[in-house]
């Protein structure tokens, strides 16, 4: 039988067979890469067993906002929820992102049935250009609108596998067969269109996993959550609900778009020149209201920043934004029309330095400065750690004459996630046995957990964990394995992924704090000396012309301790340099009360 007789059974076989759930275009690419499509291993007669554990596995996310991923793990089958990364903070200078750690799934990669991204933000799936190939490069399962982020995004990495993208619809109820898990969706409302949640059922009962999510009934570019779909999982029951908790700490209902969209055009009636909108790229929804607005306005959109000139197109191409035609302009072309006519979006509202606005702050920009009469709009929350940096921001427009608005001021942003009421609700809804609070830090999952007590769930049943826990799930119990899995920061700074170990980042952190101090000693072997003086190089730590008493105090202390360890027969210069570092130190610190990083340099000749 040739090859291709036997590609032509198999696919005939498996297109007639009614029980054969996969259909013969996967059959046939399994055939063409086994390994990539291999089949999951079959269920084990003994599934009912009460032995077997359900894993649960935060290996980010947790304890943190951002850089959200976990997997689910039955019998070494194992589906991957979200894929996201961090963005540096002031602790982590150099750091381009932080990345979740997947080196408990080393090895592991024909375990990994599938990945499954529940919305198109950064922090859910921006790390999956750098993790997705050491995993196996398994499918990933997504709506249409996180799929155009997904595939975009991966654009940008020439050396990135090509992906295997399924599209999941919000309003389909169409299940996801993979191995022993029965996947489906339901629609959720957040800050970015196509979010949803997923209901996993697994041998041992059903899981359910929030995704970032809150109850709005007005929403703009969007249709309202699914309640309807939530009350059907939940009446089935629910063994474990694994819910958002980056809400949980603020009483109430999150905010309405509607509330917004009323609160934006108060300040459109009230402006007299330009309007400068600054937002996340990804907040879809915000960018539709300022076009909608816009357009009521008689104004004109410019929009500037890659990332959202980026997503508005795909947005806009999957009918996610509408955009009369004309309405759109360049920023060249908004230089030319009078300022009451023009409106610019772009990014930089958490004060990233390089984005559009603080270039537009900082006189940076090619076409654009800010001039008297603008009004600057931040509509955004403030990321925890960029409060410097937003501050300084609003400064300096201010200063040069704009009219800003922020959140602080009046409701003109919305946070995407689940106030306490919202999340009474959704627990109302489901009734799980068990409960996870998930995406936050530890103060925001200790209170979604005494929410979901004061709701009904047993003290006993609800766990708050940590990156790293192994959750163990029976029917009866819920869990925290002793041992845990690595789960550390794993950094991307430039193309380099997990090189920067703890001790490089200490070094940044010192040389940020204290500066540095390097010493270059020629020593003369023969004559066992410096050759004339030590040259001295201070970055970041003193200024050498205003601190020449320092300077050559240290030049002297150096001399020294070159001069008292030459006298012995053999000369160990290695130890020379760390005597010189210790005794720099000393020194320095008694002066100054500082620690630079000293480098002592020692050239022999």
């Amino acid at each position: 039988m040739t090859p291709q007789q036997y590609k032509q059974q198999i696919y005939t076989r498996n297109t007639t067979d009614g029980n054969e759930r996969r259909s013969g275009n996967i059959e046939r690419r399994r055939i063409m890469n086994p390994r990539r499509h291999a089949r999951p291993r079959p269920m084990p007669a003994f599934q009912q067993d009460l032995r077997d554990i359900l894993k649960i596995v935060p290996l980010s996310g947790f304890e943190e906002v951002g850089r959200n991923m976990m997997y689910i793990e039955w019998n070494r089958n194992i589906i991957i929820i979200d894929m996201g990364l961090r963005f540096p903070e002031e602790d982590t200078p150099g750091i381009d992102y932080i990345i979740p750690n997947i080196s408990s799934l080393r090895g592991r990669e024909k375990d990994i049935l599938g990945v499954f991204i529940t919305h198109g933000h950064l922090d859910h799936m921006g790390a999956i250009p750098y993790l997705i190939g050491s995993l196996g490069n398994p499918p990933v399962f997504t709506t249409p609108l996180t799929r155009g982020m997904i595939l975009r995004r991966q654009e940008e990495f020439p050396r990135a596998p090509k992906l295997e993208v399924h599209t999941i619809r919000k309003d389909e109820r169409k299940p996801i067969h993979l191995g022993p898990f029965t996947v489906e969706n339901f629609h959720v409302n957040h800050n970015i269109p196509d979010s949803i949640g997923l209901s996993i059922a697994t041998p041992l009962g059903t899981i359910v996993h929030s995704c970032d999510f809150k109850f709005d009934f007005s929403p703009v570019g969007d249709t309202p959550a699914d309640i309807g779909r939530m009350a059907e999982i939940g009446s089935r029951g629910v063994l474990a609900l694994l819910s958002d908790s980056t809400g949980a700490e603020h009483p109430g209902h999150s905010l309405s778009e509607a509330v917004i969209m009323d609160n934006l055009e108060e300040i459109f009636d009230k402006a007299k020149g330009r309007i400068i909108a600054a937002t996340f790229s990804s907040l879809i929804g915000r960018i539709q209201q300022i076009f909608i607005l816009a357009e009521k306005h008689g104004r004109k959109v410019a929009l500037d920043g890659f990332s959202m000139k980026t997503n508005v197109e795909i947005a806009q191409n999957l009918g996610y934004i509408k955009i009369p035609r004309g309405m759109m302009i360049s920023p060249n072309e908004a230089q030319k029309l009078p300022p009451q006519k023009v409106v610019l979006m772009c990014t930089g509202a958490q004060g990233e330095e390089g984005a559009v606005l603080m270039r537009i702050a900082n006189r940076e920009h090619r076409f654009l400065s800010i001039k008297k009469d603008d009004s600057v709009i931040f509509s955004s929350s403030i990321v925890p750690g960029n409060e410097r940096q937003v501050q300084y921001l609003i400064d300096s427009l201010m200063r040069q004459g704009a009219e800003v608005y922020h959140y602080r001021m009046m409701d003109i942003h919305a946070s995407g996630h689940a106030y306490q009421e919202d999340l009474k609700l959704l627990l109302n809804i489901m009734k799980p046995k068990f409960f996870i609070p998930i995406h936050g830090q530890f103060s925001m999952l200790k209170a979604h957990a005494n929410i979901a007590a004061s709701a009904g769930v047993k003290e006993e049943n609800i766990v708050v964990a940590s990156n790293g826990n192994v959750i163990e799930l029976t029917k009866e119990r819920i869990s925290i394995a002793k041992n845990s899995i690595p789960a550390q920061y794993v950094f991307v700074d430039g193309l380099g992924i997990g090189d920067v170990k703890d001790v490089v980042l200490r070094d940044r952190q010192a040389m940020a704090k204290d500066g540095m101090f390097i010493v270059v000693a020629v020593i003369d072997t023969r004559a066992r000396k410096i050759k004339g003086e030590p040259d001295i190089i201070s970055r970041g730590f003193v200024y050498a012309r205003e601190s020449e008493d320092i300077i050559k105090e240290a030049k002297h202390r150096i001399n020294t301790i070159v001069e008292n360890t030459a006298r012995e027969p053999v000369v160990n210069w290695p130890y020379v340099r760390d005597t010189i570092r210790e005794r720099l130190g000393e020194f320095f610190y008694q002066k100054t009360k500082r620690r630079p990083m000293i480098i002592p340099i020692i050239i022999e000749v």
